[in-house]
């Protein structure tokens, strides 16, 4: 059904009339996504946005024009919105649904985990070009897509919500891991840092929403770009980092395997110090702060949604918002075991 609605989509599009080759791609949580190819080489990216969770497409999309000019560099792989026949950036159905289309890149391959110590650099490296390119960009002129998307306080009014509504099987099964959210916030309250500049952030910056050449192993580019807004460094950092130490999938089930891999996040640091970027001196002390606090926000988001009976992510099984949740808190958990080492890290790696 989802794929006759995208072939339709399609068609209300500026480009070759040929007959695609339409593939769902499961990858992401959110928006419901297609590969477009001819003649088996991939051309272009349909998303069919999920208009639940941004409630204000129009103001994603503004988002998105105003950043995609500055994402132009020799060292940075740029992506392009393809127009509507109506000259516009996005096809809205009869349903009222909304569709968008990009140029895919190619050659081009994404990694849910690694333990390459290379694809870890490499990931700093693009991380910190795409800040740059973004720096000039004016914040007035971009809005929250996702209001509060990476506030503490919210995502904790959200779970005290969920829990008063729970019902008591699910509060069973998750009582061990609600005990664990508390200790970590608790500790994670006293850490809050202060006077850090405002930024444009990708905020969402975990490890496949990256890409890398096939031929090189280079990064590329950053995708999944519908959280651009302004932000605070060291979420991105952070969100980036949760899924570099850690070699498991975020609803590993097995907590024995989760770890904190320090070599990783010292590749990372490498080639975030190669980018050029530059950091203030309190940023660079808000990074270890962040590096626990992305994990610990995605694992409560995580649980929260199960509370919720699972009203947010998309899932594939039953308990597979728990799962998450679990490895999420896991790895904030043994983040904030490796808190010292990791600020040494920074300092040793981008000077204070």
């Amino acid at each position: 059904m989802e794929s006759r609605l995208a072939e339709k989509a399609l068609e209300h599009f500026v480009i070759e009339r040929k007959r695609y080759e339409i593939t769902p791609l499961i990858q992401g949580y959110i928006n419901h996504s297609f590969k477009i190819a001819d003649a088996g080489q991939p051309k272009y990216l349909l998303q069919h946005l999920n208009k639940n969770v941004f409630q204000d497409i129009e103001t994603l999309m503004h988002n998105l024009q105003a950043i995609l000019p500055y994402l132009t560099h020799k060292d940075y792989t740029s992506i392009d919105l393809m127009p509507t026949k109506a000259r516009t950036p996005l096809y809205r159905d009869s349903e009222g649904e909304y569709w968008r289309l990009m140029t895919y890149v190619p050659e081009s391959i994404s990694y849910n985990t690694t333990k390459d110590k290379a694809i870890a650099k490499e990931t700093g490296r693009i991380l910190g070009i795409f800040h740059r390119l973004l720096k000039d960009v004016p914040k007035a002129g971009l809005s929250e897509t996702i209001p509060g998307f990476h506030s503490l306080e919210k995502r904790l009014t959200e779970f005290s919500d969920a829990r008063k509504n729970a019902s008591p099987t699910r509060i069973k099964k998750a009582e061990k891991w609600i005990l664990l959210a508390e200790a970590i916030v608790k500790i994670i309250h006293s850490d809050i840092p202060s006077d850090l500049p405002l930024r444009i952030c990708h905020n969402d910056t975990k490890l496949n929403n990256f890409l890398f050449s096939k031929e090189t192993g280079q990064a590329l580019c950053l995708i999944d770009l519908d959280t651009v807004m302004p932000g605070y460094f060291h979420c991105d950092f952070g969100d980036a980092l949760r899924t570099l130490v850690n070699p498991r999938e975020e609803d590993e089930k097995d907590v024995t395997k989760i770890s904190f891999n320090l070599s990783m996040a010292n590749a990372f640091l490498k080639g975030l110090k190669e980018s050029g970027l530059e950091l203030t001196s309190a940023e660079k002390l808000a990074l270890s702060y962040g590096a626990i606090l992305m994990p610990f926000l995605h694992g409560i988001r995580a649980l929260t949604d199960y509370l919720n009976n699972d009203r947010y992510y998309q899932i594939q099984y039953p308990d597979q918002n728990l799962d998450r949740s679990i490895s999420l808190l896991t790895v904030a958990e043994k983040t904030l075991a490796n808190k010292d080492e990791l600020a040494y890290s920074v300092s040793r790696i981008l000077g204070k």
